[in-house]
């Protein structure tokens, strides 16, 4: 028996959170295990997006509410299929990456939570803290840090 029945994996839709995707399907591929594949989000004030959308220019997607969400849910699904994921779950989650990630961990009772390295050796990841090192942290499951970053 695998010891991992449940893995929750984090996507922001970017190319590093991609391949915690990728690693995280391969896993529960091998294990037999199920795979939840979330994408966080906030809904949006649409004249704050604008704002936003200038500012962030490339990362804009994460700022322009649910409907890219669910493109960014398809696109892993498909990555985690390809991986040899075999029982996959998408989860569209309102609120804080850390939170809903943490939250969805034990509403579906994970046995382990994946997410990818982005952030954490920046200036910005340590003084505010970042994604992975605060589900690391708070996690009440086992937490996989993939090195996504190339």
């Amino acid at each position: 028996m695998s010891a991992y029945r449940t893995v929750v994996v984090g996507t922001d839709g970017s190319d590093s959170s991609f391949r915690a995707v990728d690693k995280a399907a391969a896993l529960a591929g091998a294990a037999g295990a199920k795979l939840v594949i979330a994408c966080a989000y906030y809904p949006a004030d649409p004249k704050d997006t604008e704002v936003a959308q200038d500012t962030l220019r490339e990362d804009a997607y994460q700022v322009t509410g649910s409907a890219p969400t669910y493109e960014i849910l398809r696109t892993a699904r498909e990555r985690a299929v390809a991986a040899g994921a075999k029982e996959i779950v998408e989860r569209a989650v309102v609120g804080a990456p850390v939170d809903s990630l943490l939250a969805l961990v034990d509403e579906v009772e994970a046995d382990l939570l994946v997410v990818g390295n982005r952030g954490l050796n920046t200036l910005t990841g340590r003084l505010l803290g970042s994604v992975p090192s605060d589900a690391a942290r708070k996690s009440t499951s086992d937490v996989l840090i993939v090195h996504t970053v190339l």
